[in-house]
């Protein structure tokens, strides 16, 4: 099997990323997000993101696999 270049992950890197401009749900503040956000679920920006993240999800820190 032959794999080509360009494919998928390639044309997609190649586009510019666009960005939609909403509410955030939480603090009101206007913020853009890289998703069309749909109506009836919550977007939140930058902070409250943050906020509302699971316990263990904040991207860092002591990761050990097994």
């Amino acid at each position: 099997m032959a794999y080509g270049s360009g494919g998928f992950r390639g044309d997609r890197r190649d586009q510019p990323k666009e960005y939609f401009k909403t509410k955030c749900s939480d603090c009101g503040n206007e913020c853009e997000v890289p998703f069309k956000p749909t109506q009836g679920r919550p977007v939140y920006c930058r902070d409250c993101f943050k906020k509302h993240q699971p316990e263990g999800r904040s991207g860092g820190g002591d990761r050990r696999r097994f």
